[in-house]
Order: structure tokens, then sequence, then C-alpha cells
């Protein structure tokens, strides 16, 4: 199976979702837009198309970001999605989604940097796709914003403090606000690169300190992706 990555920063590496697709032997390509990498003109090579995160929102101008094209990477989207593509998409990702499919994105509630619970809704429980999550888990998040829904989007979870943590636009397409991905050796890239925010971090209710953040455990939370992403391949491959 073949998986690309959209990669925006080298501190937003893909994780334990790369970890995945290298353990179950999958082809593995990247867009590492930062470093000048162009993105693929079609999904025609890409089963699983993963859209990582970034300091940018959607509405972010290639003025603003020369790096980042937002709307070539939603087009990329709406090409994966129209051919029956998986799609991932993370903090970022997952905003860019919601664009694509003709939901602006919107602020969150609260910053979250961090590692906090999110919570399963009615909808959440019901699909297969989550069913080894438990009711709440502690999870990634290193936002500000969240994704936009669409008439048939589903909420399959969310956080004490933004109401937008999982998102299921259609079968094989979600949108994950919070990093299930999260390393240790991830954390300390997004240390080094937040600097303005951990500084301040008693200012919010959902922002931990440099030490929280490098004491916690994300093995957790990785392992309940894994699960996720099995799942999603075997639908994908019986489909």
């Amino acid at each position: 199976m073949r998986v690309h990555f959209i990669v925006h920063e080298s501190f937003e590496a893909p994780g334990a979702y790369e970890t995945w697709a290298r353990s179950h032997g999958h082809d593995v390509t990247f867009s590492r837009v930062y470093a000048g990498d162009v993105l693929p003109s079609d999904a025609k090579g890409i089963d699983f198309l993963i859209v990582m995160g970034g300091p940018q929102d959607p509405a972010t101008t290639l003025e603003e970001c020369p790096h980042f094209d937002s709307k070539g990477e939603q087009a990329l989207i709406h090409c994966a999605v129209n051919t029956g593509k998986v799609v991932i998409g993370i903090c970022l990702g997952s905003q860019l989604i919601g664009e694509a499919l003709g939901a602006s994105f919107a602020h969150s509630p609260e910053k979250e940097i961090g590692k906090f619970p999110i919570t399963l809704t009615e909808e959440g429980s019901k699909d297969e796709l989550f069913s080894h999550f438990a009711k709440s888990l502690k999870v990634g998040h290193w936002h500000n914003d969240m994704p936009g829904l669409t008439a048939d989007a589903k909420i399959i979870a969310y956080s004490e403090g933004c109401p937008r943590q999982i998102v299921s636009y259609s079968d094989r397409v979600i949108g994950f606000q919070c990093h299930m991905e999260l390393t240790p050796e991830i954390v300390e890239l997004l240390i080094e690169h937040s600097e303005k925010d951990l500084n301040r971090a008693a200012d919010y209710r959902f922002v931990n300190t440099r030490e929280e953040l490098r004491a916690h455990d994300y093995s957790e939370m990785n392992q309940a992706l894994f699960g996720f992403l099995d799942k999603l391949e075997a639908r994908y491959k019986s489909a």
C-alpha cells in the first residue's frame, strides 16, 4: 500500500503514523514542502494521503509563507477524496480537509499544548474505527484552531478545551485536531519551536510546562492510533 505524507515543517513530523506505515511494509513517500518538495499532481499513486500539522492555518497565503500552498493542498485532498482514497489530516491537515470540502476552519475556544483527555461522542462510540478507544483517552495537543464541519461530518471526540478533536467526514476521511502521533523526539522539536507559548504556560488552562511535556508517556495514544490505522486499512482494502 502507498502512504504519502505532506509535511509542512521539520518539527511537525509524522511520528507514530510513519512508524505504523513502515512496520506494515508500506511504500512511504513524502512531500516535505518546507524543504521545497512539490505536491503530487493528483492522487493516482496514493492509497493513504496523510496531511500533517504546522504553525500555518488554511488562510495563510503564499506571500506569508512561500512554501505552504493551501489551495494546492486542498485541491489534492479534494482529488483524493473524490477518487476514494483514505485521507487523514492532523491539526492543520484536519482544517485543510474541512476547507477542501467546503467547511471553514474556526478558532478553538482554548489553546491546548500538552497531554489532555479527549472524550468519545455517541457517534464516536458507534464507529468501528474507534471501538478500541476508551471513552476518555489522554492524547497529545498542540493547537489554537479546529476543523470546519460539513453537513455530513460527525464529531467523534471532543476535549474540555476544543469541541472538535476528531471529525469523520466519511468512512475513509478523518480529521484529527489532536496529535496522537507524538513521541518524545517530536515533543523535543516542538518545544524548541514553541518558546513563546511555553513561556506563558501558566496563563492558559490547557498548556503544559516543558517539564510536564517531557515527563508524559506517549505510548498509549500511539497504540490507540495504530489500532485505528489497522482498521482503516482493512476497511479500505475490503471496499
